[in-house]
């Protein structure tokens, strides 16, 4: 990988996976979208990152895809952001239909024409549950179709080196890599400060807690996450 696009949401993950990506030398730019989700929080805080690595940082505008797709409580229009753990059932209803496979269509054409040789993503294995699109089988599949897509135009790798790991494994890399984690940002609901009830600031402290990290974030509930957890662990054993 000499030179590789990356898909930057600005949350934990994809810091990450740009710290990596910068730190081997191939950072040629981040990439955020703008599909019509209900608040700009993140894109917002993926500019912070790439100012801090020095890298250009581009938004693709696909907002009006989002008035398709309002099944999806992170659409603009959607329903209420479900409380509780990440994997609880209710979080299906945070799934952007498709969302992987058409940030990732348009990431390979920008890398195509960017003469990239990588676009990187930040799956993890915690997001398996939910999310269709961030397991190994849409990985490869998808590795697979865009061989076929780009045969004979140009070679583009599809890197995604957390889809095994979790998110706590995720943390303990980027505290390596020395990723400005106050930067991120992950709350679905995208008030002022993090909610620390939604599934994905649930998933955020229980990840700093199991990688034994410092967690920097301000949520206005920093405790919920406990009691999430447990609940949790109960409905399985």
């Amino acid at each position: 990988m000499r030179k590789a696009v990356v898909l930057c949401s600005g949350g934990i993950d994809s810091a990450t996976l740009a710290y990596r990506v910068a730190e081997a030398g191939a950072l040629e730019r981040l990439i955020s979208f703008d599909y019509g989700q209900r608040h700009r929080r993140e894109i917002e805080r993926a500019a912070a990152i790439a100012a801090r690595l020095g890298a250009r940082h581009d938004v693709v505008d696909i907002a009006g895809l989002g008035r398709f797709l309002t099944s999806s409580s992170l659409i603009s229009g959607g329903g209420a952001v479900p409380d509780g753990h990440y994997a609880e059932s209710n979080m299906k209803s945070t799934v952007v239909p498709n969302r992987n496979a058409i940030m990732l269509s348009i990431a390979f054409g920008i890398a195509a024409g960017a003469r990239a040789d990588a676009v990187g993503i930040a799956v993890h294995s915690g997001d398996h549950f939910i999310y269709p699109d961030c397991r190994p089988a849409f990985v490869d599949a998808f590795r697979a179709m865009q061989d076929c897509a780009l045969e004979g135009m140009w070679q583009v790798e599809l890197y995604a080196p957390f889809v095994n790991t979790d998110k706590a494994g995720i943390v303990a890399e980027g505290a390596r890599l020395g990723v400005p984690y106050e930067l991120t940002w992950s709350c679905y609901k995208g008030g002022e400060r993090h909610c620390g009830r939604c599934g994905t600031c649930v998933e955020r402290a229980e990840a700093f807690h199991l990688a034994g990290v410092a967690d920097p974030t301000d949520y206005e509930d920093p405790d919920y996450w406990k009691d999430a957890v447990a609940k949790m662990r109960a409905s399985i054993t």
